[in-house]
């Protein structure tokens, strides 16, 4: 089996430089535990705060070392979960879309990592100022929340910052890495490793419906859209600087660019798209990916694809050296 050797490997005693994304509903302890069961670390996502449900996921994880992640404006809202998620000793928490400052004693005191995802060089110089132990470039082009910055300028750009101001402070790249080229790219941009989300939603052990992945082998890298309006259909007051990356389909053909229709309809149509979700209906709901869907080809074991991923990465490593 091939590896990568990074400072995110040698500090965190990982086999792979790759982390899997803590999406919400869909990364759960199943997941997570398949990552870090072949060498990389698994986070489960938090989501928006449900007690009992992480509380499975976490036995789901059978007692592998994993993480979690929250979404960080909901969190402040029932501050006790990260409290509960503690006790069950991840590895790491990762922050993301608000200010980490009320959380980073308490996680710290846990003896866990703290990860601050951030979509701007604000975010980044903000989690440098609360001492992040690894900061997340995400690019625009990654499935879920967002903003604007694209990947491929982000990274290098976030590298300079932090080997400037925070050296001993690990970068992972995020957003459009699915496969070893990806991985690749990012390291050779100066990240430490990637965060891998769209590619490892699209695994057999992801919280995903099994028409939602078939969603995403049927479409391309064109079908997707930044977008406001699950939000609203799910009444979730998200910060106005971020946007959702999500499949195009007959929801956002009605809704996007109606927003404030939908608005006033939210009562009849806020049912319809959770009944929708919960009916595994790819049509008529939120199908939460990004712009990597065009190099997703099939459903996999999450470990064959981290495993895949690093030999490709390793190989176009190697023939670049040799050229």
């Amino acid at each position: 089996m091939k590896t990568l050797a990074t400072r995110l490997t040698r500090s965190w005693n990982l086999a792979h430089p790759i982390v899997s994304a803590p999406m919400a509903f869909a990364a759960g302890g199943r997941l997570a535990a398949a990552v870090s069961g072949c060498g990389a670390l698994g986070l489960i996502g938090g989501g928006y705060g449900d007690p009992a449900w992480l509380q499975q996921q976490f036995a789901a994880a059978r007692g592998q070392a994993v993480g979690v992640g929250f979404i960080t404006w909901s969190l402040r809202k029932s501050p006790s979960l990260l409290t509960d998620v503690l006790k069950h000793k991840p590895v790491a928490v990762m922050l993301s879309f608000g200010d980490p400052r009320p959380f980073v004693d308490e996680i710290r005191a846990a003896g866990a990592k703290l990860i601050c995802q951030c979509q701007d060089l604000a975010h980044v110089m903000d989690a440098v100022d609360v001492g992040a132990d690894v900061v997340v470039a995400q690019g625009a082009e990654a499935g879920g929340h967002g903003a604007l910055r694209g990947t491929f300028t982000f990274v290098p750009e976030a590298a300079d910052y932090l080997a400037a101001h925070a050296p001993d402070t690990l970068l992972l790249a995020a957003g459009g890495i699915a496969d070893g080229r990806g991985l690749a790219a990012a390291l050779m941009l100066g990240a430490d490793g990637v965060l891998v989300g769209t590619r490892l939603w699209a695994t057999s052990e992801a919280l995903v419906a099994a028409r939602h992945h078939e969603a995403i082998v049927d479409t391309d890298g064109d079908g997707t859209l930044r977008t406001r309006v699950a939000d609203i259909a799910r009444q979730l007051q998200w910060p106005s600087q971020f946007t959702a990356r999500i499949r195009r389909n007959a929801f956002t053909d009605r809704w996007h660019g109606r927003e404030d229709e939908l608005e006033k309809n939210v009562a009849i149509e806020g049912p319809r798209y959770r009944q929708a979700f919960a009916d595994g209906d790819p049509d008529h709901t939120g199908v939460w990916f990004g712009e990597a869907a065009g190099l997703i080809h099939s459903i996999e074991p999450a470990a064959a694809i981290v495993e895949r991923i690093v030999a490709q990465a390793a190989a176009c490593l190697e023939s670049r050296a040799r050229a």
